[in-house]
């Protein structure tokens, strides 16, 4: 049984715990899962700007003459496509076991091109529990002229997110980041910091930006940014409201809505699987995507009364399993319990009649479309 004296702290750990937050066991580390409460912090995040510590992400630097090629093998997403400064959501494919399968998701993550001096890169960032396998995997598929760094121990990663996070950061650096597209980043000295790299990117739909930085730098930074978000109602935000943020826009959680065993095509993840490269799996996504899945992941909102909860399983009107809820809560912003789970594909209509089992009842629930959240407040 893992013992907390087992799991990796980040940089900022005892400030956590200094403030109070509920610490929990997640992917090795011992995390903040929250400090005032989800509903109070998922709302603050809404309405004004919270600060995430996810320091337990992954970080691989790609370089090299062949790191383009290595990266286009191995994800589904067409890289060649990136300009320095800009960033890719993408996801690591891998064939099936079963013949005619889709195969499956070593992991989603994000890919950054680079460049700093003379200095071209990518940075690969990638889900915390997955760090090793990624590694592994990647590796094992470099066949390229690429050169490999692993530099997660060393970087710490604060997400600052909300419409308020614009006015909480934007006196810390000299350059415009205000007017920076979503999906780009650039290294930037942080005042009184120092180097970073902040990109337009984050897990809530609330906007914002992520900072990248070296541990030693980590806490001077939470302090200056609590400090300086303070007008504009700045909460430290723990990982359980991260998690109900990122379920209203209807983001995949890795080892939830997708895994090793879920094909992107299935996952509603055909828009970043682009065939117009060669890359592991494609023939059988390709497949997928012309001839269609055999079930889908949908959105589903309870009409009875309850919550779904991942692992719930969904049932047709008489009573038969017909999938399962892979990630559910009571929408803080929307005051309805939602969830997303895997149904065939013949009931992923928006507007379809399932039932979901919550303790031995059949529940009510109907499919819609996702995002749950469409407007922020």
């Amino acid at each position: 049984m893992e013992t907390t004296t087992d799991l990796k702290r980040t940089a900022l750990t005892h400030i956590h715990e200094n403030l109070g937050a509920k610490m929990v066991p997640f992917a090795g580390y011992l995390m903040p899962v929250q400090y005032t409460g989800v509903n109070d912090e998922h709302l603050n995040v809404r309405a004004n700007v919270g600060m995430f510590d996810v320091s337990h992400m992954g970080e691989f630097i790609v370089r090299g003459p062949g790191a383009l090629d290595l990266i286009q093998k191995v994800t589904s997403n067409d890289a060649s496509k990136l300009t320095p400064g800009k960033v890719q959501y993408s996801c690591l494919p891998k064939p099936g076991s079963e013949p005619g399968s889709g195969g499956g998701i070593v992991d989603d993550l994000l890919v950054y091109r680079m460049e700093r001096g003379d200095d071209p890169h990518y940075v690969l960032v990638v889900n915390a529990g997955n760090i090793q396998k990624d590694w592994e995997w990647i590796n094992a598929h470099n066949t390229f002229d690429a050169k490999l760094e692993n530099i997660s121990d060393h970087m710490s990663l604060l997400a600052v997110q909300g419409p308020k996070a614009v006015d909480t950061l934007k006196g810390f650096f000299t350059e415009d980041i205000a007017s920076m597209p979503y999906y780009t980043a650039m290294y930037a000295e942080m005042k009184g910091v120092g180097l970073v790299l902040i990109s337009t990117t984050g897990y809530t739909g609330a906007g914002g930006y992520e900072v990248y930085m070296p541990n030693p730098l980590a806490e001077k930074a939470w302090n200056a940014i609590m400090e300086a978000g303070k007008p504009y109602g700045i909460k430290p935000t723990g990982l359980a409201a991260r998690d109900t943020l990122r379920l209203e826009m209807g983001f995949c959680l890795y080892g939830n809505d997708i895994d090793d065993t879920t094909s992107p095509i299935e996952a509603g993840l055909g828009w970043i699987t682009k065939f117009t490269k060669d890359f592991v799996n494609a023939p059988a996504l390709k497949a997928q995507k012309e001839n269609g899945t055999a079930r889908k992941l949908v959105g589903l909102e309870l009409v009875d009364r309850g919550i779904p909860r991942h692992g719930h399983t969904i049932v047709d009107a008489e009573g038969r399993t017909i999938g399962v809820v892979t990630s559910g809560t009571q929408s803080p912003s929307l005051q309805k319990a939602v969830g997303m789970g895997y149904v065939p594909a013949a009931l992923a209509k928006p507007g379809s009649e399932i039932f979901v089992d919550v303790r031995g009842k059949a529940l009510r629930a109907k499919v819609v479309a996702m995002p749950f959240l469409t407007k922020t407040p």
